[in-house]
């Protein structure tokens, strides 16, 4: 069973399915919009006349995702829509019945539960553990610090509660009690530490540290950003209208994870404008942190990160680049990639031209691995999911430290399902990987 007959049996199980006159319309995995599945003109023509045989006796459909228009071949969403239509019987009398079935997957559903029932007793525990690894700085003149190691706890746990400063209140007096932390302070204080620009490394560090239990599982990777939406506002006068303008304002979220188990390997938050917040620019460095403790077999991303750097980064750290091409990068007569019918490359070319043979000439090959992108959209649909994808937080570094925050949790919850559904040995960060 490939990654298209997983993903298609996914969605007839948990998605709704709706017929109309001109077909199906099928929700998509990934965000809000919907696809339409109709049969196949061209397929059912051939079939009609004879000249291919009817696919296993199922209606041949077409898609209008763009991995349908790319192939030409059943998508997920066609093969959810085969799965879903089955089967047709025939009665004693003659008549023909149509049955509609939901297909289910299988779940290690004892484990899943024992890790969600866990969770609320290992998180508090594996988060303080995780938090000790951060340095304190020394106390020096002035006004007395809190540690930097309790603060960063407090910090994280809030956002994984979800609940206001002064709600969490009495959570952190709770973690003091239980010999979580050393102090119990303030909400004011909390909130203080979380606007902090010195927690904002710490945080960066964690995601990575959180991240390396799971260094022999994961070799694969995918990377992409996401948008988390804030409680701020931009306003301006419009002129050519002659009214006041506003629009939301929202942080943006660089992460790689695995495609395995979804754990994030390395993230940074920037804002939307300016300088250093574009998609391929951030890939060099999140890759740079991965490869630090992975090894790096692929690296998934979509046409916002070709370039020919980023392919070449790939392969200098020993993986394979699955970046698609960008149309203008090879259409047009002053293209060397222009003449289609050329050879294969040699092994000396340059990574560039050997990618693109692999992307233009073994489309199927290069889809089937390509197809494991989508799991980064699955990450962030997680954390959007189970944390909030708003911020509370009015400040920006406040928004960048929380959304780091919302990520260290989610990383613990994976460490947590794996400890329970794969077997992982539960880790000791302080003593086994801070060093």
């Amino acid at each position: 069973m490939d990654s298209r007959e997983l993903r298609g049996m996914q969605i007839a199980a948990t998605m709704p399915l709706r017929r109309d006159a001109g077909g199906w319309i099928v929700p998509s995995q990934s965000g809000p919009g919907t696809y339409r599945v109709s049969p196949h003109p061209t397929t059912t023509y051939k079939v009609a006349q004879g000249i291919v045989p009817p696919p296993d006796g199922i209606q041949p459909y077409g898609c209008s995702c763009p991995d349908f228009e790319l192939r030409g071949k059943p998508c997920k969403h066609v093969i959810a829509v085969q799965y879903v239509v089955r089967r047709e019987t025939v009665n004693p009398d003659g008549a023909i019945v149509t049955e509609e079935m939901k297909v289910t997957y299988t779940q290690p559903w004892a484990a899943y539960n024992a890790g969600q029932c866990a969770e609320g007793d290992l998180f508090p525990k594996m988060l303080a553990d995780l938090c000790s690894t951060i340095e304190n700085a020394p106390q020096g003149r002035g006004r007395p610090r809190l540690p930097m190691s309790d603060m960063a706890f407090t910090a994280i746990a809030k956002v994984y509660s979800g609940l206001s400063a002064r709600r969490f209140d009495s959570d952190v007096r709770e973690a003091k009690a239980r010999g979580l932390t050393d102090v119990d302070p303030s909400f004011a204080t909390v909130l203080r530490y979380l606007r902090d620009p010195a927690l904002t490394p710490e945080l960066e560090r964690l995601v990575t540290l959180s991240a390396l239990p799971l260094s022999g599982v994961e070799d694969s990777f995918a990377i992409d950003s996401t948008g988390f939406t804030t409680c701020t506002y931009t306003r301006w006068y419009d002129h050519k209208w002659g009214k006041e303008q506003k629009r939301q304002d929202w942080v943006k979220l660089h992460a790689v994870c695995g495609v395995v188990t979804n754990i994030v390997t390395a993230a940074t938050v920037t804002g939307t404008r300016g300088a250093g917040t574009a998609d391929s620019v951030n890939f060099g460095p999140l890759l740079a942190k991965t490869a630090k403790h992975f090894n790096i077999a692929q690296m998934s991303a979509d046409k916002a990160y070709s370039s020919k750097a980023n392919l070449q980064a790939v392969e200098d750290h020993g993986g394979v680049p699955l970046i698609p091409f960008r149309e203008s990068r090879v259409r047009g007569p002053q293209s060397p990639l222009f003449d289609l019918t050329a050879l294969p490359p040699s092994p000396d070319a340059d990574v560039w031209v050997r990618m693109y043979h692999f992307f233009a000439y073994q489309r199927d090959t290069f889809l089937a691995n390509y197809h494991r992108r989508s799991n980064v959209e699955s990450t962030f649909s997680v954390i959007k999911r189970k944390f909030g994808g708003s911020l509370r937080s009015k400040s920006e570094v406040g928004q960048f430290n929380e959304t780091l925050a919302k990520v260290v949790a989610h990383n613990l919850c994976v460490i947590i399902s794996c400890v329970h559904e794969i077997g992982l040995e539960a880790p000791t960060f302080n003593t086994q990987l801070a060093g």
